[in-house]
């Protein structure tokens, strides 16, 4: 699986069903600011607080913007309802469980965290400032969920310049990045068995 960060809580996943590639991107957005593509062509396009503001996807794209569950493309794919009528979702692909947990700016309640229990790979909004959870509270939630990987997202870029620096939430996860880099490639051979390890991705489409 390919991983890329493309600012606030856009990410794209590249996984491959049989020999066919199939493109994931969550959270695509038109920015006021910034950098960001003017249209994207995946194959699956997954919302978690609404499409009103996205940019124009492909005509063959299939948007899921509601609750839910369903597989394509060998992708197994749960809308789980989150706080402030959001979404989170959760991703089977390639043996490993991906949660994304969008705009989330607040503790989850012990139901919600029981419904996403259990993360291979975690993606969780780091920023504060009232559109993420800030930098103590993301990494509380690290160490309840206890994943086995966690990619940080939702913290200040070129688009996104008012929310809280990366560095403020290494600093409360007191772990080491394992990566900088623009794009993660993953098996499930290579997740870590014993700790949660930390992978840092640069803004990149």
């Amino acid at each position: 699986m390919h991983i890329n960060w493309l600012g606030q809580t856009c990410v794209k996943l590249q996984t491959k069903n049989l020999d066919e590639e199939v493109v994931i991107i969550i959270d695509a957005y038109r920015p006021q600011q910034g950098d960001f593509p003017r249209n994207l062509a995946p194959q699956i396009a997954l919302f978690s607080h609404g499409d009103e503001e996205a940019v124009t996807m492909g005509q063959n794209t299939l948007a899921i913007n509601t609750l839910g569950e369903l597989e394509i493309k060998g992708v197994m794919i749960y809308s789980i309802p989150g706080p402030n009528g959001q979404l989170i979702f959760k991703l089977n692909a390639e043996g490993m469980n991906i949660v994304h947990l969008g705009k989330l700016t607040k503790k989850l309640s012990n139901g919600d965290l029981e419904k996403i229990s259990g993360p291979d790979i975690l993606f969780l909004p780091v920023g504060g400032h009232d559109e993420y959870l800030d930098a103590e509270e993301a990494a509380g939630l690290v160490t309840t969920l206890e994943p086995r990987i966690v990619i940080p997202m939702g913290f200040q870029c070129d688009s996104d310049p008012k929310v809280g620096a990366l560095s403020e939430f290494i600093k409360e996860m007191g772990l080491k990045p394992e990566i900088t880099d623009k794009k993660l490639i993953l098996k499930k051979k290579d997740l870590p068995q014993e700790e949660t390890k930390l992978f840092v991705l640069e803004k990149n489409y």
